[in-house]
């Protein structure tokens, strides 16, 4: 039978009116920091409705580049009630307390009980869906049986949950980063997240994410920022190294993914065309050729590129060291990314 073209132009015209009209997965972010999280999701169609955090360090950075205004209070004294209603709720709870280089109290710090506060407001708000993001830590001999009594808390609130230690380095992100992920959707949808969906990514290595960036330049006295630069925050931290700095090796070669890139420039690894360092005993390295060496760490953007943030993507500070610090809190882009592809696949005939 042939078909009237007036009437298949009606037809597809009205298919493209509803692909318009359908809304995007909106979002809640919590913790947000710099965004990395978010980026993800919304690179990959989501839409952020609320964002809090009450790092002042973050704010800047966050707004300018999200467009979106940043909820300044504690966590703690923002009301159920003033957060919209949204299909996820993301966000990583303060990850200090839980580390294997920090102090390990875990539930008994007030920023591990912070967790807490996230359960509060998945109870109230009651989305479709939940991401968590902590470090390898909160999975350790010491915490996991603190974090078995989370997931059941999670589970308790009415959500099938699921949870998995990723490395970022499989997922196209040029970091060996290790990360526990936890998922929980609603009972109701009948769902539950599969970490075999995600597609894994070939590793990346150093030459093929900051290769092609020029040398860059070191920050002012007392690590102040350069006002002018060719490629915005390509500076690095100067100052020396210190003995827990040099209790391991920092750097790797332009053919292998970066070390973590940590919440801190004096711990940021080095640049590949640094001076080799070689153990001279238990946790002590040194440079091959002495301290007239030619060894810097890498900069803020280089970081930022292994952390995957674009390079439009430009962090605010102060001092050089919160720049590390944003970049080093942020979950890396393209690994969220990964994940948001497959949490809207799942949740596409719902939504």
């Amino acid at each position: 039978m042939l078909v009237s073209p007036c009437l298949t132009h009606n037809v597809l015209k009205s298919r493209m009116i509803s692909i318009c009209m359908k809304k995007s997965i909106q979002i809640i972010s919590l913790f947000s920091g710099a965004g990395g999280l978010d980026l993800g999701f919304t690179n990959k169609g989501f839409e952020v409705v609320f964002a809090n955090d009450i790092d002042k360090d973050s704010w800047e950075t966050f707004e300018k580049n999200h467009n979106h205004q940043i909820d300044r209070r504690s966590i703690v004294d923002v009301p159920s009630e003033e957060i919209p209603s949204a299909e996820g709720i993301l966000g990583g709870p303060p990850c200090q307390s839980w580390s294997l280089a920090g102090s390990m109290k875990g539930i008994n710090d007030n920023r591990g009980k912070l967790f807490y506060e996230y359960l509060r407001i998945l109870r109230d708000k009651k989305p479709l869906f939940f991401l968590a993001e902590n470090v390898a830590g909160i999975v350790s001999k010491t915490h996991i049986p603190e974090f078995l009594k989370i997931i059941e808390e999670f589970e308790n609130l009415g959500y099938s949950v699921s949870w998995k230690l990723l490395n970022s380095k499989n997922y196209g992100v040029p970091q060996e980063r290790k990360r526990v992920i936890i998922i929980g959707y609603r009972k109701d949808l009948n769902k539950t997240f599969d970490f075999d969906n995600i597609k894994e990514r070939e590793i990346i290595s150093l030459k093929e994410a900051i290769g092609d960036l020029p040398k860059s330049k070191e920050a002012k006295e007392k690590n102040k920022p350069n006002k002018i630069l060719k490629i915005s925050n390509h500076e690095h931290m100067n100052g020396g190294f210190s003995t827990i700095y040099l209790s391991r090796n920092r750097r790797k070669n332009w053919e292998d993914p970066s070390f973590t890139i940590q919440a801190g420039g004096r711990h940021a690894p080095l640049h590949p065309d640094s001076t080799k360092m070689i153990k001279i005993g238990k946790d002590n390295w040194e440079f091959e050729d002495g301290e007239n060496s030619s060894h810097r760490r890498l900069s803020v953007r280089e970081c930022a590129r292994v952390q995957t943030f674009p390079d439009d993507f430009i962090f605010y500070y102060d001092n050089v060291s919160k720049g590390y610090k944003l970049i080093g809190n942020a979950v890396p882009v393209k690994l969220a990314e990964v994940i948001a592809e497959v949490i809207a696949e799942d949740l596409k005939e719902i939504i």
